[in-house]
């Protein structure tokens, strides 16, 4: 048995998420593609995937063996081009992802002009306002907003934002300005869920935080959603500041408490231990952390 083949074979099946996406994947007969990884598992002594009527998981065993596959394939690719003199032509695809509305406004350009530059790549860029394993969903590279939870996974700070509770003119025009954290309990509050941030409503009062809450009016999922309700003067929003940019400056929406306001939250990109790092990875992280530093440094020069 080819095991670097059987290898490729399982990150395929793994990548498409079914042994027929992973034949077509890979343009081999589903039937030459099953006999491989049961092969390998036969080899191993050990159940790589289970099969459900949505497809395939990893079991334990499964994710463990697919980590170390993916480091092993890219060191030998590695090698392969540095032997061929062609070390500095990377290809290949890479996973990346993000928080939606960060991911298009900053992520996104910053990806863009680096697939200019390195036109072997291949880039899928998941926005998801969601916490995406790496390990699970075979990510690269991950854009992380809050506090990260010690793990074995690599981060590197690229900057932070800031929070802010806002509401429209309209609304507070009616319901009043809140002074006070206090004041919020009596207006009404647009909250959405999601996003890893927990969409709390603290602050910060001579370093003691504590928290009060608005009514709850309306609840969704998306912040795209809250933040339009917001402008149609339904109630006041929680959100991340570069969420609520262009309406605080244009006047639509109306900063509240900001002396109350919380500590920033760091922004971070987080990937797999280093050690067998993928020359594609190391490359996209080259070039992104040192823009997304001069870029959220520009945000937070700007308020």
């Amino acid at each position: 048995m080819d095991r670097f083949d059987a290898m490729s074979v399982l990150l395929a099946v793994v990548e498409a998420g079914s042994l027929s996406g992973g034949a077509r994947q890979l343009r081999a007969p589903l039937a030459t593609v099953s006999r491989k990884v049961a092969d390998l598992e036969r080899h191993l002594g050990a159940r790589l995937v289970t099969r459900t009527s949505r497809g395939l998981t990893l079991t334990d065993a499964g994710r463990a063996f697919v980590a170390a596959s993916r480091r092993i394939l890219g060191e030998l690719e590695a090698a392969e081009r540095e032997a061929a003199g062609d070390y500095g032509a990377l290809r290949g695809a890479l996973h990346v992802t993000a928080p939606v509305a960060f991911g298009q406004r900053h992520l996104l350009p910053v990806a863009l002009d680096f697939l200019r530059q390195q036109p072997e790549i291949n880039l899928r860029l998941t926005l998801a306002d969601r916490q995406v394993s790496l390990a699970e969903e075979h990510v690269d590279v991950a854009l992380r907003i809050g506090h990260l939870a010690d793990s074995a996974l690599i981060a590197i700070r690229v900057g932070a934002v800031r929070r802010v509770i806002c509401a429209s003119p309209g609304y507070l025009a009616r319901h009043g300005v809140p002074r006070q954290p206090e004041d919020l309990a009596g207006h009404d509050g647009i909250s959405f869920q999601g996003f890893a941030v927990a969409p709390e409503w603290r602050y910060r009062r001579d370093s003691a935080a504590f928290a009060v809450e608005p009514r709850p009016k309306l609840a969704v999922n998306t912040t795209e959603a809250a933040v339009q309700a917001a402008l149609a003067d339904l109630g006041i929003i929680r959100v991340l500041s570069y969420q609520v940019r262009e309406e605080v400056r244009a006047g639509r929406l109306q900063v509240l408490l900001a002396d109350f306001a919380p500590e920033p939250l760091p922004v971070s990109l987080i990937h797999l231990p280093a050690e067998g790092l993928p020359p594609k990875v190391r490359c996209f992280l080259d070039w992104t952390v040192p823009r997304l530093r001069a870029a959220l440094a520009r945000l937070e020069a700007e308020g």
